[in-house]
């Protein structure tokens, strides 16, 4: 860090008269640098999509089939696999049997506060060209709790360490961690832990499994990056992560359908999209997308931009719920 970017006091006329660097992207739109927490339950496919980043990065490759990265070196710290696990996975990965020249591994490293961050600052100091870091867990490097003090300020502190190097660096530092075993309609909320660990970082993304036609949705949002939501499909012959085209919403339409269907029977009236939304408690544009897909595949009728359930339906609904009694 030099220059404006390493300076900590301003006047107003000197800060607008500044002139600072674009934020680097690992992924752009994706990962930019700073610090990126990765969360997900377990078994979703976190290390699978670390690992693609970091091959991506390392061979200059596209990141999620449909991403064009800027090559350079990359750092992951594989902590929870063992040198025989980590070689199956990494010979997974490779689309050849070139072993990548930029992309380094570590299956051990002291935690953060117990030199882990320093021996990070000097490898970074000796490889500038390293633009991806992933630290994979982040229960392996946090270092030991006091219990003496808030858990909100010990993992703001835990976090704090990475941050440092990544800011210090301008690099992009992946952290994989996991989710609260309960669910939350806001994502942010399911990182397990307090929110001292969304709090410290500059990202926050989360993988969550999807049950239609994605495998799991990839949740952003941060500082630098604008939040967004994006459906990816998992190929296990080659451990790939793939970004799926259109928005996320366009992959996770069934449960909502069902919705809608049960609103509009149970309402018994032709309703437009926004009193629907409003009563289930959705996004006006999602049900408006919803209800014409609906339509168009005869599960609604639409009149005068009212939507009401097709006789058809309505008959098999009916006919359903009869079955089950």
């Amino acid at each position: 860090m030099t220059g404006n970017q390493a300076r900590t006091l301003w006047n107003a006329a000197d800060l607008l008269a500044a002139e600072f660097p674009e934020p680097r992207w690992a992924v752009p739109g994706i990962i930019p640098e700073g610090l990126t927490l990765l969360a997900g339950p377990p078994k979703v496919g976190k290390s699978w999509l670390s690992l693609g980043l970091a091959v991506a990065i390392s061979t200059g490759g596209r990141a999620l089939g449909a991403v064009d990265v800027e090559p350079g070196r990359a750092l992951y710290l594989a902590l929870e696999d063992t040198p025989r696990r980590l070689r199956s996975r990494l010979e997974t990965v490779l689309t050849t049997s070139d072993a990548p020249a930029g992309l380094a591994f570590a299956v051990h490293w002291p935690a953060m506060p117990d030199g882990g961050a320093e021996k990070l600052h000097g490898m970074l100091t000796e490889h500038p060209d390293i633009r991806l870091v992933v630290v994979d867990v982040l229960a392996k490097v946090r270092g030991g709790v006091d219990t003496r003090g808030s858990m909100y300020d010990a993992d703001y502190a835990a976090m704090g360490h990475l941050k440092t190097v990544a800011d210090a660096h301008s690099v992009a530092v992946v952290v994989v961690h996991h989710v609260r075993k309960s669910g939350s309609d806001d994502f942010l909320e399911t990182v397990s832990g307090t929110n001292g660990l969304a709090g410290a970082s500059d990202t926050i993304a989360v993988l969550r499994r999807s049950r239609n036609t994605a495998d799991a949705v990839l949740h952003i949002t941060g500082r630098d990056v604008e939040e967004a939501e994006h459906a990816l499909k998992f190929d296990p012959s080659c451990g790939a992560w793939s970004l799926l085209d259109g928005p996320a919403s366009d992959y996770d339409l069934s449960d909502t359908r069902r919705a809608v269907a049960q609103y509009l029977r149970d309402t018994g009236r032709p309703m437009r999209p926004a009193e629907i939304a409003e009563g289930l408690g959705l996004r006006a544009d999602n049900v408006r997308q919803v209800c014409t897909r609906m339509a168009k595949a005869g599960q609604l009728t639409a009149q005068d931009g009212r939507y009401s359930i097709t006789d058809r339906v309505a008959h098999l609904s009916l006919l359903d719920e009869e079955a089950a009694a």
